[in-house]
């Protein structure tokens, strides 16, 4: 019996000491690509959201590091001396990054990593990028009928990239009337790089039946290089669901462009700082890297999809 109410007692002790952890979330520094993204806006607003639910009084600190990893470091020793209680970043560099983490957790504070894996973060948050570009390229298979020439439109090779081509590639291949005709050119991740890539792709092949690119703003440029050579009649799939893409998939003028695999920013930092409290409580994430699904935004369901601007 005594042994009994010293288990209790023990339970009860790191019951508090957790629930006194997820309390003393007094600051939250956040270091984000660029405040200009609406992807980062958003992922910022979703963080602060759940802070606040945790505690009203919360302060957080989220600032666009604007590409400069220099810039980043400088943002995480100021968190630092700050004393915040959790870091959320989106690595600018995943691996480069890695010392100013560990700066970080020697001084006690946890480090979540939204949108992109860093190396030495306690936990990860990001979409399950395999899985967007499969249903992206699923879509193409399915519209086709499972016959017709196709192009990967790739991009920058970072890890995200790469998973979304695996994922087409993987729904390509489970249909053998589908010939892929180009999947090694980078469009850059920019609407630009889209479309002067999608300009060589229409000069070399008289007959393109879909495209797959990597993000909404290659897919924007690609679409457009396709309106101003007059080939009508290929279908556009990207991965984002950004509010430019939402737009085009209501736009009667680009009815070539049909779907987008779209990540939720909101949710994903939301759940980043779920699992951040739960660090500072004492309690180890489920696991180190959490892949939230993608849902494949169309023509058709686009008038009930949650944008990234949407209201919460």
């Amino acid at each position: 019996m005594k042994s009994r109410i010293v288990l209790l007692a023990a339970a009860a002790a790191i019951a508090l000491t957790g629930a006194a952890g997820a309390k003393d979330l007094n600051k939250i520094g956040i270091s984000l690509g660029s405040m200009g993204n609406p992807f980062f806006v958003a992922l910022a607003k979703g963080a602060t959201d759940k802070a606040k639910q945790v505690n009203p009084k919360v302060e957080v600190t989220a600032l666009g590091y604007d590409y400069d990893l220099n810039k980043q470091f400088t943002q995480i020793d100021n968190f630092i001396a700050a004393g915040v209680d959790l870091i959320l970043l989106n690595p600018a560099d995943p691996k480069a990054v890695a010392p100013a983490i560990a700066r970080a957790q020697a001084a006690g504070i946890p480090v979540v990593a939204v949108d992109t894996a860093a190396e030495g973060a306690d936990a990860t948050v990001t979409t399950n990028n395999v899985q967007a570009g499969e249903i992206a390229c699923q879509y193409i298979v399915d519209k086709l009928a499972g016959k017709g020439d196709v192009i990967i439109q790739n991009g920058p090779q970072v890890s995200a990239v790469i998973d979304r081509v695996v994922g087409c590639k993987k729904a390509f291949a489970a249909a053998p009337g589908i010939k892929v005709l180009s999947d090694d050119q980078d469009g850059k991740g920019s609407r630009d790089g889209g479309m002067n890539v999608m300009q060589g792709h229409l000069t070399r092949f008289e007959k393109v039946d879909a495209v797959f690119a990597i993000n909404d703003p290659q897919v924007i440029g690609s679409n457009l290089a396709a309106k101003q050579a007059g080939r009508d009649k290929i279908i556009f799939t990207s991965v984002d669901g950004a509010p430019d893409i939402e737009a085009a998939l209501k736009d009667a003028d680009s009815p070539m462009i049909e779907a987008s695999a779209s990540q939720d920013p909101y949710a994903m930092a939301q759940l980043a700082t779920e699992i951040g409290v739960g660090i500072i409580g004492g309690k180890a994430p489920a696991q180190k890297v959490t892949l939230m699904p993608s849902k494949l935004v169309t023509r058709d369901n686009v008038k009930d999809y949650k944008g990234w601007t949407s209201a919460r």
